[in-house]
């Protein structure tokens, strides 16, 4: 691999708490796919780990409860023929999901009255549209 792939900050995915596992891929190639284990699936305990604060590992269960398989996060990757970049794929998706899956929920929006003037505005381009419109009808033309 090329390196430590950072989750966010100083916090990086740790190489001994990987695990991979190589199979024949289905993706492009030629004859030589037949013959290459170059699909990758990495899998990451993310129950057991002691890499990442423990208030982001509670919000990255609680996020990827629905892909967890007994604590298990697991991520494939194919689109490429050779084995090493399916693995820096892999890699780099499982780093951006487990970012993704611990960041802080967002700020609760502060709740702000609408400006007396935008509505004023909005009832008076209201009116002249409908002044407009009832001036289309051809009740008076008669």
């Amino acid at each position: 691999m090329s390196g430590p792939y950072v989750i966010r900050g100083s916090v990086s995915l740790p190489e001994a708490e990987l695990m991979w596992r190589f199979s024949r891929s289905s993706g492009p190639g030629g004859q030589h796919v037949n013959t290459s284990d170059s699909q990758v699936e990495l899998r990451f305990d993310l129950a057991k780990t002691e890499a990442l604060p423990p208030v982001w590992k509670e919000r990255a269960l609680a996020q990827l409860a629905g892909r967890l398989v007994d604590g298990v996060i697991s991520v494939r990757a194919s689109e490429h023929r050779s084995q090493w970049r399916n693995r820096e794929t892999a890699a780099v998706r499982l780093a951006s999901l487990l970012a993704e899956a611990s960041a802080p929920p967002p700020k609760p929006r502060r709740a702000t009255r609408i400006p007396r003037g935008i509505n004023e505005r909005r009832l008076r381009e209201k009116k002249q549209r409908s002044d407009t419109k009832r001036g289309r009808t051809g009740r008076d033309w008669g």
